[in-house]
């Protein structure tokens, strides 16, 4: 794309992902407690989690590359469908009797109970999964409609509305949970917001190009004056230069990411003995914290700090956050909330941003599938890997999240070396022939 699409706000696609993160945000406080309740232990929890990203790491490459061919929109509205069908599945589970399917016990997993709610559970985040590439479509639609000089502001701007939704989605879970209809009410609110996205997506979210790429494999289309052009296979989009050393820290950012958000509710439901409206108000307040650094302070460093520092700054700061966590103390934990918000809220929309450049204009869709694919790989390996170094290790699981991301800072000052594409092409030695 020679041009970008300047005139389109964005004000639509945030909406969709603020939405988007309120429905999925919901579900945080209250998930490792309906897991018990169907009694479920560590490790089912964790795999619960694994679940929604082993079919995500299937379904977003193939959707992020459709989105080059069919356009965003179409895809965006694809993907909050397969959501809005997970939650009828997710709320049929709680009417279910709690029938145990299979039992047995290791030191490994520990006393493992599988039940009849906990695998339909595992159906409605498999269905989420496989049709969860609307982060790497939302990422790829920004990266349509902004130039460069404003792509890392945007992107923080982006983050910053999915954390609003994350500051009400908990907040919401702790409120609707407190009712009589106990944790059938949050669910509910969640099917309906995401009914509500895919009337945003439908009626109020223009195409983010006027102009769909055409692709083709090994032949031209002689029906039509322009030939199509190649479609890149996702092995050669890998050669491209720094695309493959991207992805290795998109890999281990997300593996610390999942690490974390996997260990925290099972230490603060299990250790600390938080309760849903405990755990609802520590997310909040983190997501709220995450707005403030995403928002204005992102705005304010992005005019003066390049990317790559940013990403080293955030880095760091992530890395103390989790070594912190390691303290029984309610004001080391928040005080590690801050240090979570600033590294997370610097990092992540610096690291997308030099990400999208890399990448180029023309196939940021398949660029942005394949690195939401390793998101999902560190997420199957984080979310099964985390329960069960949590039922092993407890609270020192945070340490080897902390030592994950002191790897990152290490490796991200190469991208102070770092040259990124903006013509949006690709060398005609990587494409499909």
């Amino acid at each position: 794309m020679a041009e970008k699409q300047q005139k389109i706000s964005i004000f639509p696609l945030m909406s969709v992902n603020f939405i988007g993160t309120l429905g999925f945000s919901i579900m945080l406080p209250f998930l490792v407690y309906l897991v018990h309740e169907f009694k479920g232990n560590e490790f089912l929890y964790g795999a619960l989690g694994a679940s929604f990203s082993i079919f995500q790491m299937i379904g977003a490459p193939v959707l992020g590359r459709l989105s080059d061919y069919y356009g965003r929109k179409k895809i965006l509205f694809i993907c909050e469908a397969g959501s809005f069908l997970s939650w009828a599945v997710f709320f049929i589970a709680l009417y279910l009797p709690v029938n145990t399917l299979f039992h047995f016990q290791n030191n490994l997993l520990g006393d493992l109970t599988f039940t009849l709610p906990l695998f339909i559970l595992f159906i409605a985040r498999a269905i989420d999964g496989i049709t969860a590439g609307d982060i790497s479509v939302a990422n790829a639609y920004l990266a349509d409609i902004t130039d460069d000089q404003n792509l890392k502001k945007n992107y923080g701007k982006m983050a910053a509305s999915a954390n609003i939704g994350f500051i009400l989605g908990p907040l919401l879970a702790g409120v609707l949970g407190a009712t009589a209809l106990g944790l059938k009410l949050p669910i509910i609110a969640a099917a309906a917001i995401s009914l509500a996205a895919l009337f945003l997506i439908a009626f109020g979210l223009p195409e983010s190009s006027s102009k769909v790429h055409k692709f083709h494999v090994g032949h031209t289309d002689k029906n039509k004056e322009e030939p199509k052009e190649p479609r890149p296979k996702f092995i050669y989009l890998v050669r491209q230069p720094n695309v493959a050393f991207m992805l290795v820290l998109y890999f281990l950012i997300y593996l610390g990411f999942n690490f974390f958000y996997t260990s925290f509710p099972l230490y603060a439901s299990e250790i600390l003995k938080w309760n849903v409206t405990a755990m609802g108000i520590f997310f909040a307040v983190l997501s709220g914290m995450m707005v403030l650094v995403q928002g204005p302070l992102l705005s304010a460093l992005s005019k003066k700090v390049s990317d790559e520092k940013l990403t080293i700054i955030g880095g760091i700061l992530l890395a103390a956050n989790f070594i912190l966590m390691v303290s029984h103390d309610v004001v080391l934990i928040y005080t590690a909330a801050i240090l979570f918000a600033l590294g997370n809220g610097l990092m992540w929309p610096s690291f997308l941003s030099i990400l999208s450049k890399v990448a180029g204009h023309k196939y940021q869709g398949a660029i942005q599938g394949l690195a939401s694919g390793m998101g999902s790989l560190a997420s199957i390996i984080g979310l099964v890997g985390g329960g069960i170094l949590f039922h092993i290790y407890y609270e020192k699981t945070f340490l080897i999240t902390a030592g994950i991301i002191l790897i990152v800072f290490v490796l991200s000052f190469r991208l102070l070396g770092i040259k990124t594409r903006k013509s949006g092409e690709i060398p005609a030695e990587i494409i499909a022939r």
